[in-house]
């Protein structure tokens, strides 16, 4: 072979070769950085599920933070209204109770404005007998100790049966309404047990009604003839009166003893400035001592 064909040869395999070698290194250096690549992405990804992991914990730390945001607001309210005298529902008070009532002397009187024929017998008291009694109250409490009620009593009493005999019917009774307010101190507000006083004054009515029984027709399924007592006579007067006396309360609930429900007992004095029954020698008052239980909160 002669020199320029050798040379010629040569040339075409050292440029064969240099083709190989620049197709090779690419794809070479494509798999070499594959790895790198690979476990870049395989970083990224684990970075990814940690956040997606966490993220839970985030949201729980976000609502912990609008919580104490929302206590804080609602302490900051509570702190003005406690601040600036502002009134809640902490402050209501209010009582519900029944009882009886036990007259007193012979002093009494059923008072009032005669509308009848004038009856009149020789009777000098006492004009009330025993009865029972419906208390309620609705009121604000200006501090542990001190609150004020809005109090509305019926009382409904017998009369005595010679009071009765006197006027010349079967039967009768006196009935008392009263509005009142009435400041109630309690003297241990922070035990279980305690002890209260009360008292005031307010409007009073009072009707004491006679009556007799009187036969009468009644239907329901059938028509029948039944009895009932009508009144026949009464005289009423509205007077302004006033009441005084104490208490006693037991605590319910409070994981402390701190609960607003009690129990209470009590008795008071009441006065009522009714006009006199001069025909029965009435003096002009009613006295009574009304015994009441219930709740108070």
């Amino acid at each position: 072979m002669s020199s320029p064909q050798w040379v010629s040869l040569t040339r075409r395999v050292s440029f064969l070769c240099a083709a190989l070698m620049f197709a090779i290194g690419p794809a070479s250096a494509q798999s070499s950085m594959s790895p790198n690549f690979n476990a870049s992405s395989a970083n990224e990804s684990s970075s990814l599920q940690y956040v997606a992991d966490d993220s839970s914990d985030g949201a729980t730390a976000l609502s912990d933070a609008a919580a104490a945001l929302g206590s804080g607001r609602a302490g900051a309210g509570q702190d003005y209204g406690a601040k600036h005298g502002m009134l809640s529902w902490s402050h209501v008070t209010g009582e519900a109770g029944g009882g009886l009532n036990a007259p007193i002397g012979n002093d009494t009187s059923s008072g009032g404005n005669s509308n009848s024929s004038g009856a009149s017998g020789n009777y000098g008291g006492p004009f009330l007998t025993y009865g029972g009694n419906f208390t309620g109250g609705l009121g604000l409490r200006f501090s542990p100790r001190i609150s004020l009620l809005g109090e509305y009593q019926f009382i409904d009493d017998k009369l005595p049966g010679a009071f009765i005999a006197a006027v010349g019917t079967q039967g009768g009774h006196a009935h008392i309404w009263s509005l009142t307010l009435d400041p109630v101190i309690d003297l241990f507000p922070k035990s279980i047990n305690s002890g209260y006083v009360t008292g005031g004054g307010g409007l009073y009515r009072k009707v004491t009604s006679f009556t007799d029984p009187v036969e009468g027709e009644e239907c329901y399924y059938y028509c029948g003839i039944v009895v009932e007592n009508e009144t026949v006579y009464h005289f009423s007067s509205n007077q302004g009166g006033v009441n005084f006396g104490a208490g006693f309360t037991h605590r319910l609930g409070g994981t402390y003893g701190d609960g607003q429900m009690k129990l209470y007992a009590e008795a008071r004095y009441l006065w009522i400035d009714t006009p006199p029954v001069t025909a029965y020698n009435g003096t002009g008052r009613t006295e009574a001592i009304p015994i009441t239980v219930g709740v108070r909160w």
